[in-house]
């Protein structure tokens, strides 16, 4: 990697202001398995019958009342169980599970599995991976915009409550800055009207203040000066570096202790993307923030970051110091996304051992066994194949989710995974010809 001239990192802190502990998100797959016949008329197992009335099977039966196994009876009353289909959930402690498996068929879509981390004050942690390895859910579940199928939030150590119950107070403290500003900016409103909006909502106005003033303040906080030209704008009339400081303006309306920054930067023009980095870490140093920063690009992760997670297909598969992870990968798909990313200090020195990976990401309805990154993976193992690896402690800190670093494997594990071509040599690698950073 580049050695770029990163942003002051301070010393690390014991408590975490925001934990989650094994979350896991499980989307149902709608429509899946009850394709309908003539007549608009579903298959069997729970699909609709003749004239729309559902058959057995917990289906609705004539005149859309529900069979048993805790459906709806006669007269719309339910069943014995009282349960209704996915949304309906058991309490274990501080866990929420789905009382059932996704939707028709039980398909569901295992978009972030068992993931824990800890956001502790002044500090930023990275997740890198490609689309679709579960980033974003990951952030919306901290910000509890989705429930999730198990696992459990701590703010300041203690259990977040499940379901709606004090969600206007975790706001404020937790945070969420989307990618796109201009989405997520209401273009029929100028920018007093978005900074104003949160301070009224959770009634930080102060009597008698000008509610003009603080968000001057805001505006300053975010270096869009003087204020007074900004405040009365639309978001069509700003540029997108300018909109993504609004949005992380009226974020820190609310005086949030936790930010959470789903790509902040991967919108705008390459030329100010420094300056939104540069300012969420002053954020971090000035204001001592827990910051979550989601990204593609890991070469920024590194520049911003004081802790990197690169995920997989839902999982993660390494963590560990920014600048450990960067110099020193221990996983072979972080090792892929390096020699992926751009790095001029590789020219003219030899190259590095040759690291190419197979096919594409795995399909998250019907993930492989094992270890997900096997089908891709030019070192998989038999025991790859057949077993999830656990993570293990690499070094201080640092640890890979590989079984390449199992002390304890035998010949037939250690061995190549069956049926798989010796002569099968390795394709590109992620970022060349698919989109990777």
């Amino acid at each position: 990697m580049t050695q770029i001239q990163g942003i002051a990192q301070p010393p690390a802190t014991s408590a975490p202001a925001l934990e989650a502990r094994g979350l896991t998100k499980h989307f149902p797959v709608h429509g899946a398995g009850g394709a309908r016949g003539a007549n608009g008329a579903r298959g069997t197992g729970g699909a609709r019958g003749t004239g729309g009335a559902r058959e057995a099977d917990g289906a609705r039966g004539a005149n859309g009342a529900r069979g048993a196994g805790g459906a709806r009876g006669a007269g719309g009353a339910r069943g014995a169980g009282g349960a209704r289909g996915f949304r309906a959930r058991a309490r274990q402690g501080d866990l929420w599970r789905p009382a059932r498996a996704g939707g028709p068929g039980g398909a569901v879509v295992h978009a972030v599995e068992n993931v824990s981390l800890s956001l502790a004050a002044g500090q930023i942690t990275a997740v890198v991976g490609e689309s679709g390895s579960g980033k974003s859910t990951l952030a919306r579940l901290l910000a509890r915009l989705v429930r999730p199928t198990s696992g459990t939030l701590l703010l300041d150590g203690s259990p977040v409550p499940p379901g709606g119950r004090g969600r206007r107070g975790y706001a404020r403290q937790v945070q969420l800055v989307l990618q796109d500003p201009f989405a997520s900016l209401n273009p029929v409103h100028d920018v007093r009207y978005h900074l104003a909006r949160p301070l009224q909502v959770h009634g930080l106005a102060e009597p008698g203040a000008s509610i003009d003033e603080t968000i001057t303040g805001l505006l300053e906080r975010v270096a869009l000066t003087p204020a007074d030209q900004f405040i009365g704008k639309y978001p069509h009339e700003l540029s997108g570096g300018q909109r993504q400081r609004v949005a992380i303006a009226r974020a820190l309306a609310v005086q949030p202790r936790v930010l959470l920054a789903d790509e902040p930067v991967s919108m705008l023009d390459v030329s100010i993307r420094l300056g939104v980095l540069n300012l969420l870490g002053g954020l971090r140093d000035t204001e001592r923030l827990a910051i979550l920063y989601i990204t593609h690009d890991i070469a920024s992760a590194r520049y911003l970051a004081d802790t990197i997670m690169v995920m997989y297909a839902g999982q993660v598969v390494e963590s560990g110091p920014a600048e450990v992870v960067t110099d020193r990968p221990e996983h072979p798909y972080t090792q892929l996304l390096l020699s992926a990313a751009p790095d001029p200090e590789r020219a003219g020195q030899p190259e590095r051992p040759a690291l190419g990976s197979r096919g594409a990401p795995p399909s998250l309805v019907t993930p492989p066994p094992g270890c997900r990154f096997h089908p891709r993976c030019p070192r998989a193992m038999a025991i790859c194949a057949e077993a999830a690896p656990p993570a293990f402690d690499v070094a201080e800190g640092h640890q890979s989710a590989c079984w390449l670093h199992a002390a304890d494997l035998d010949a037939e594990q250690a061995g190549p995974i069956a049926g798989r071509k010796a002569s099968q040599g390795p394709a590109q690698a992620p970022g060349q010809g698919e989109e990777t950073h």
